[in-house]
């Protein structure tokens, strides 16, 4: 009886390991492929990197070594220098370094590629370079080479000794390891040496994109949280004691304060958050259930604007809008002698049920808004409207205040019309007829 389960069971039980192995095998030779695939993604990002690293020291050199009169050349290289600094970060992105400090190097690259942006959208033959981003490109020149040789460096020995990105990882996402690795070490050179370059003049557009908003730059004086109570009751149409109020960033550059009102009954709790300095509401939040939508676009925007307005928010106009759900949510901007100020915009979201604001965020508002003395246009309508597509069916007109490509605020002709199926605002300098913007509308 043995003899013949054993018989029968032997052939199965072969079958089964000879499946078991062939099936281990499979999976270790997939996994393999797997990992093999990963190492060539990095191996090709990094090699990328290190290539375009040093294209983009020699095309700065080739932008420094042309006459300072060669514009039409200044332009193309700068192009070419953002177009090179884009390369190089989008190569940053695609190796295992998030858990790696390299972010000064990467914020380095950032900086060069808005640098090289700004500078080369402008009319460079009415605005040539500087003497001060003559000396800032010199300096881009012989930092971008310290990069390229210690990137060169790495790369060298990742050749030389066959060094595997697939160890970086592994080495990066072990709590244990003590990340002893030739390409971690090298690239933790290069961030250092980044973080210790002075200071490099990148010009005021550029600068302020990197400027984080602090409560310096409000004006009025500082306010308590019982201040702030009492803001939050005027607001809300509540009692103080329902109010809680916390103070954020005690001390520092970025201090705030959130303001809680919790209701009774219904246990909901609307959230306000208010600046230290001024004083002013910078987000408010309703967290209510919203029922079915009894509103249409007219009479939400007309209860948003009515909102706006019973809070002190004068002057608003609304811009743009975007319907979901039982929601509205509704842009504005402010308004100074007809002339829209894109600058200074917040955004309401009404709840379709009702009518009510359920929303508000106006950090931009808060920061931006002050009496602006606009220049009056120097182009009519009319001239201004010759830059546009002759086949753009034209809507609607008006002059508006934007920010160009390089950050400065400039005087604008909004046309807003259609062309091609779709809906466009396309924004003409009110000075020289350029077009400074164009966005298509939802």
């Amino acid at each position: 009886m043995y003899k013949r389960l054993s018989a029968v069971l032997f052939p199965v039980v072969t079958i089964l390991l000879i499946g078991a192995a062939y099936w281990g095998y499979q999976e270790h030779q997939e996994k393999n492929s797997i990992l093999l695939k990963a190492e060539n993604q990095y191996q090709r990002a990094f090699h990328d990197l290190s290539y375009h690293v040093k294209q983009l020291h020699q095309q700065l050199g080739n932008t420094l070594a042309v006459n300072s009169t060669s514009q039409a050349y200044h332009r193309k290289g700068l192009v070419n220098v953002w177009r090179l600094t884009s390369e190089a970060q989008n190569e940053i992105n695609q190796l295992p370094l998030t858990l790696l400090p390299f972010n000064k190097a990467e914020d380095f690259l950032s900086r060069i590629a808005n640098f090289a942006y700004k500078t080369s959208v402008r009319d460079l033959s009415k605005q040539p370079l500087s003497k001060d981003e003559f000396q800032t490109l010199k300096t881009l020149y012989a930092k971008s080479e310290e990069i390229s040789n210690d990137l060169l460096g790495v790369q060298d020995k990742v050749l030389g000794q066959n060094l595997r990105w697939m160890d970086v990882e592994v080495a990066l996402a072990s709590e244990k390891s003590n990340n002893d690795n030739m390409i971690i070490d090298g690239f933790k050179t290069v961030d250092k040496k980044v973080s210790e370059y002075p200071e490099i003049n990148w010009g005021p557009s550029v600068t302020s994109m990197y400027e984080k908003r602090k409560i310096s730059m409000l004006s009025g004086n500082f306010v308590t949280a019982d201040e702030v109570k009492k803001k939050v009751a005027e607001f809300v149409g509540k009692s103080k004691g329902e109010i809680k109020v916390v103070e954020n960033g005690k001390g520092t550059e970025f201090a705030s304060y959130t303001a809680t009102v919790s209701e009774p009954t219904s246990g909901r709790k609307l959230q306000m958050d208010y600046s230290q300095k001024g004083g002013q509401l910078i987000s408010f939040m309703d967290p209510r259930d919203i029922g079915e939508k009894r509103l249409d676009l007219d009479k939400a925007s007309a209860a948003a604007d009515k909102f706006l307005n019973d809070h002190g928010f004068k002057d608003m106009k609304a811009v743009s809008y975007d319907l979901f759900h039982n929601t509205g949510t509704f842009t504005f901007v402010g308004s100074q002698n007809d002339v829209l100020i894109y600058p200074d915009k917040l955004v309401v979201k009404v709840a379709l049920d009702n009518g009510e604001a359920v929303g508000l965020q106006a950090n931009d508002y808060v920061y931006e808004h002050h009496n602006r003395n606009i220049p009056a246009a120097k182009l009519t309508k009319e001239q201004a409207r010759k830059s546009l597509n002759p086949e753009m069916k034209v809507s609607k007109e008006r002059q508006a205040l934007i920010r160009n490509d390089i950050g400065e605020e400039v005087l604008c002709y909004e046309y807003t019309g259609k062309i091609n199926g779709s809906v466009y605002r396309v924004y003409i300098n009110a000075e020289n007829g350029l077009e400074e913007s164009i966005e298509e509308m939802s």
